[in-house]
């Protein structure tokens, strides 16, 4: 038989097959997501999300420096106050438990980067992301609760700041509101195309922030749209976003592949809490190869146009860097 082409040519030695792998995973690309709780002495097990869990500020440091050892170089986090109000306070307070955690994160652990996550969910009485003005979350009111969050988390020792309140016109007001305090060269990482997802599900039990009326759909995306995500990539690029973010990841991998194709700054994708829950208790059950599994579903997150990937595996994926399993 006469065949010219034939690719299994360059699938036949492992060693070309590494060679001509179109998609590469760092570990210096992972972000990993922790949860800071207000409090001391406590290192709780988040039962909705197995193998994580919520540190108070003075037992972070073994979370971080686990983290470092692993090889991750980011962490992002979120923070769970014990006091809660109509107007999410303690998201801005000078004192509250991210400003907090972030001191201590930069004095005890410094070689690694902090991104703040800027929204008012874990802070508000009512569990929504912003000011609420009747039935619905005023937008406009909300914008400087966040760039005050913002600035506040900046001044703390934040390296970055990821705005994930889905606010129209948030990235410009909180660009406008660091360059004013000096900050001009703090990234802002925007939560652009962030939909009304059912996979949080997890997370808001985590972060205490499912006590919540209604939802969130006049803020965050209808999961049936693919043009909205690409205008709100648009206007947070117009803005000053310098980081473009697709949330979810695993059921989006189409929206992160036309961001990537549109975007001249890096994109980052969340591959959020519902995900990674799957993946444990498939896992736990022997149902699948939960290593094989966490694997390939980065890979194809990377694969779709991700540089940058934010999960709650990115110690076990860093781990399977070093063994060869993946990158």
């Amino acid at each position: 038989m006469e065949l010219t082409k034939r690719p299994r040519r360059l699938r036949m030695d492992g060693r070309v097959r590494d060679m001509i792998r179109e998609t590469r995973i760092s570990k210096k690309s992972l972000i990993y997501p922790i949860f800071v709780e207000e409090g001391e002495n406590i290192i709780r097990e988040i039962a909705e999300m197995p193998g994580q869990k919520r540190y108070s500020p003075d037992t972070l440091p073994y979370a971080l420096e686990e983290a470092a050892g692993a090889g991750v170089q980011s962490i992002m986090f979120f923070g769970v106050p014990k006091h809660k109000d109509e107007c999410g306070s303690q998201a801005y307070d000078p004192h509250g438990i991210i400003q907090e955690t972030m001191r201590i994160a930069k004095k005890e652990v410094p070689e690694l980067l902090y991104i703040g996550d800027v929204c008012m969910c874990e802070y508000t009485s009512h569990g929504h992301c912003g000011i609420i003005k009747g039935d619905s979350v005023d937008n406009d009111k909300t914008l400087p609760l966040l760039a005050k969050t913002a600035v506040s988390q900046v001044e703390a020792g934040a390296d970055m700041v990821a705005p994930s309140d889905m606010m129209d016109g948030r990235i410009g007001v909180i660009r406008r509101a660091l360059d004013e305090a000096g900050y001009i060269d703090t990234p802002i990482m925007s939560y652009a195309a962030k939909y009304a997802s059912a996979f949080y599900g997890p997370f808001r039990n985590a972060a205490g922030s499912d006590n919540f009326k209604g939802n969130r759909k006049t803020y965050q995306m209808d999961w049936h749209n693919r043009r909205e995500a690409l205008k709100e990539v648009d206007m947070d690029l117009e803005e000053g976003a310098d980081i473009i973010m697709v949330k979810p990841a695993l059921s989006y991998l189409d929206i992160i592949r036309e961001t990537r194709d549109r975007s001249p700054v890096p994109v980052a994708a969340y591959s959020v809490s519902g995900e990674y829950a799957m993946i444990k208790a498939a896992g736990a059950r022997g149902l699948i190869d939960e290593k094989a599994v966490i694997a390939e579903t980065a890979t194809s997150i990377y694969r779709a146009g991700a540089e940058l990937l934010i999960t709650y595996f990115a110690k076990e994926i860093a781990e399977m860097i070093d063994e060869g399993r993946i990158g």
